[in-house]
């Protein structure tokens, strides 16, 4: 998964305050796309703005070519003198985003997801009637963020038939097999392998700057390693056969 948060750590070294742009992001998912064959779930956050921008939201990261993206319902960005608090749309709104994402689908075989926080902001009850409309606006899955115990799982999985993704999810929610059972199709991890990368790439620096030798310094990527991010061999291939070899 793409994350909105991931993106602005990348592209903008900001935090994830929305401040960075559609085309920003989409740029970003389209690079992620071409480079690898894998399929790419986004965090297309709230659409960034009203119903008509989700549908364009979607018209372009379909272009960049995701497998699928998520539309949240929280107010965003951060609206003045709220203190940080986090606020929901209402069902309403959140309802006409929903049919507008699906509107500006073309490609039948994207995942359009809605999204929720929720049980952090609000309750239960009300996680469940969001669920319940979104699903039946059409939406393909519904992604919950904040979930906390086995029972409120129980309690969505039993209102709605769709497939469920967990962000954010509490402890009693961490057992991979209780989750498949309960229709869980994706629990989300964190961001910690970015985490790790922001890490090492801090230690590398710092140990230059402290005097390591480059030759010396540890816990770096094989030349294996690098040459399949790279594509190496595939490179190789087309070196041979378009560029030619003395």
């Amino acid at each position: 998964m793409f994350s909105g948060s991931v993106a602005s750590f990348t592209v903008l070294g900001a935090p994830d305050l929305l401040v960075l742009t559609l085309s920003e992001f989409v740029e970003q998912a389209n690079r992620i796309c071409r480079a690898c064959t894998m399929p790419l779930l986004v965090d297309a956050d709230h659409g960034y703005g009203n119903a008509l921008n989700v549908k364009r939201t979607v018209e372009e990261l379909e272009t960049a070519g995701v497998a699928a993206l998520t539309i949240e319902d929280t107010r965003l960005p951060q609206s003045y003198g709220k203190a940080g608090k986090a606020k929901l749309v209402s069902i309403d709104e959140g309802i006409g985003k929903m049919r507008a994402a699906l509107a500006g689908r073309q490609d039948p075989t994207l995942v359009v997801v809605g999204r929720t926080s929720a049980p952090s902001i609000t309750d239960i009850a009300d996680t469940v009637a969001r669920a319940r409309a979104y699903e039946t606006a059409g939406v393909d899955a519904f992604f919950v963020v904040g979930l906390k115990t086995r029972k409120d799982l129980e309690q969505l999985r039993a209102a709605v038939k769709i497939p469920l993704i967990l962000g954010s999810s509490g402890p009693e929610l961490k057992d991979a097999a209780v989750l498949s059972q309960l229709g869980v199709a994706i629990a989300l991890q964190g961001h910690q392998p970015f985490m790790a990368a922001v890490q090492a790439t801090y230690e590398a620096l710092k140990a230059l700057k402290n005097g390591t030798p480059p030759d010396r310094l540890e816990r770096l990527a094989s030349k294996d390693l690098m040459n399949q991010l790279t594509r190496d061999a595939a490179y190789q291939k087309w070196v041979d056969a378009f560029l030619g070899r003395d």
